[in-house]
């Protein structure tokens, strides 16, 4: 037994409530188990319980063993005054209540069942994909659509929290904020920081002064991102080396400090690429935060999305090695990732900051629109029996799976939930 499997116990009511009493032998009911207290203080809050004849409202405090009570030195802390009951597992202690009054106690573990017990350890020895995988799909499909609406509101609200951090160090300017989180998510995992440093060295006030010289906006990002050094052979290099030693001089800017990488990634991942796919993506594109907050369906966002870097990159991953012709779209699976890791968030968060829910909802809508992601934790997810129909059952299963399963949190899960109390 540990202390957040008894909150949980308690929290649900999962135990015998018939015959119960307290370690005095007075007879109880529970009229009210309280509200779960998640911050400082009693466990469980504006509780109600009848003792004998006498109805009592106050707090709850549970330990797994009453002796627990003075190892956490609650007899002295003023949070603990109003305790009407201690709910414990093992009662290995008499204790007095800070009037110095007997402290009504219920000792629970002749009253929990075995089986649920025994569904937990397993659950927290289970050494799977997920702990539960043996008794999945379990939950009914009404019960996994609201899980999983849950699980993707939650991920939303952290990813949000992010873009208003980065909100605030670009002054409550949202173009400046979205211009940060849009060139990250161009750098994918690998280049994501380098990327998203280029991107706040570079002001979207100076973005707008050349986004009509498509060649001036590249060698802007690629200048900026260390990769306009050295000695080039082919003229365009050339050109893009001149043009941002000019622009830098003229707005003292300086390079970064961290290099995109090369290694370990697909050549039409490759940063040159990413990078002048992005500067399409500028030069196209006028208050594209505005834009975006304007479409309401996920068919235009793609297409403004889906630019095509200049044709220098059509025979080229790096500069002055040509090779054969392949168009530098940037295709129907970068734009869906750029929806859901930037737009979706960004919506969110944008919902979050004016108290409006429409924007959270349409950040939902286009999840729901997208096709689903396809990797390794879904895969796993759908031959488990879990249905992956769209891209918000995708983002709830990443969810699910990596801040529940693999914490081991089956006490917060609506699945381990099911499990447990069946």
């Amino acid at each position: 037994m540990n202390e957040n499997l008894l909150q949980f116990i308690w929290q649900f009511q999962y135990f015998n409530k018939h015959n119960l009493a307290t370690t005095e032998g007075n007879p109880l009911m529970i009229l009210q188990p309280g509200q779960h207290n998640l911050n400082q203080g009693p466990d469980f809050k504006e509780a109600k319980i009848k003792i004998g004849g006498t109805t009592w409202a106050g707090n709850i405090e549970l330990h797994v063993n009453a002796s627990d009570w003075l190892l956490h030195h609650h007899e002295s802390d003023k949070n603990y005054a109003n305790i009407i009951l201690h709910v414990v597992w093992n009662n290995d202690k008499d204790l007095f209540d800070q009037q110095q009054n007997l402290l009504p106690t219920l000792e629970l573990q002749s009253h929990v069942s075995g089986i649920m017990l025994q569904h937990y350890e397993q659950l927290m020895l289970a050494r799977g994909f997920v702990a539960c995988e043996n008794f999945l799909p379990l939950l009914s499909r009404v019960s996994w659509l609201s899980w999983k609406e849950r699980l993707v509101a939650e991920r939303l609200q952290r990813k949000a929290n992010i873009v208003l951090a980065n909100l605030e160090q670009a002054g409550n300017h949202w173009e400046e904020a979205f211009w940060w989180l849009l060139a990250r998510n161009f750098g994918i995992k690998v280049n994501a920081d380098a990327f998203e440093q280029m991107a706040k060295s570079i002001a979207v006030n100076i973005l707008a002064k050349h986004k009509y010289q498509l060649n001036q906006l590249e060698a802007l990002l690629l200048g900026q991102s260390g990769l306009l050094e050295g000695e080039f052979q082919e003229d365009y290099p050339k050109l893009l080396q001149r043009e941002y030693r000019f622009i830098a001089k003229k707005h003292n800017l300086m390079p970064v400090h961290k290099a995109p990488d090369f290694l370990r990634m697909r050549p039409a991942n490759f940063p040159t690429v990413r990078l002048a796919q992005l500067a399409a993506l500028v030069q196209r594109s006028t208050h594209l935060f505005s834009k975006i907050l304007e479409t309401k369906d996920v068919g235009p966002l793609r297409k403004l999305l889906n630019v095509t870097a200049n044709d220098y990159w059509h025979y080229h991953y790096h500069f002055d090695e040509s090779l054969e012709y392949k168009p530098k779209n940037l295709g129907h699976s970068m734009t869906d990732n750029i929806i859901i890791n930037t737009i979706v968030p960004v919506l969110f968060a944008y919902g979050m900051a004016h108290n409006a829910p429409q924007w959270k909802e349409l950040a939902m809508q286009h999840l729901s629109q997208l096709s689903p992601e396809q990797n390794n934790i879904t895969k796993a997810w759908k031959k488990l029996g879990v249905a992956n129909d769209n891209a918000l059952d995708s983002q709830a299963l990443l969810e699910l799976k990596q801040h529940y399963c693999d914490q081991k949190s089956c006490l917060q899960c609506a699945i381990g939930n099911k499990l447990l109390k069946e």
